[in-house]
């Protein structure tokens, strides 16, 4: 079971994304825990994660969100996608990175 931890500004403009992703991965067997927070709580929360992803809104915190879990893949989510809600692109996109 994977973990995917989504920050964003306020934790609730990704939920849309959270469900297309979480519906997605269902289609597709792949066993996942996605939830969404405040970029805030990303070093309290981001070390469960297995990928971290940052919404567009927020990707200025790509660095140091880097620096606090230097062994983890974090990534600002592409525009196109998180623009179209594409649930399934961003799936298939983690699944790529992570060679799942």
């Amino acid at each position: 079971m994977r973990n995917i931890m989504l920050f964003c500004a306020a934790g609730m403009s990704t939920s849309m994304l959270v469900e297309r992703m979480k519906a997605a991965a269902a289609d597709q067997g792949y066993e996942v825990e996605i939830a969404a927070h405040a970029v805030s709580e990303a070093a309290k929360l981001g070390g469960d994660a297995d990928f971290i992803l940052l919404g567009p809104q927020v990707r200025f915190e790509v660095d140091r969100v880097k620096g606090l879990f230097p062994d983890k893949p974090v990534e600002a989510i592409d525009t196109v996608m998180y623009g179209t809600m594409n649930g399934a692109g961003v799936i298939k996109h983690v699944r790529e990175v992570l060679g799942d």
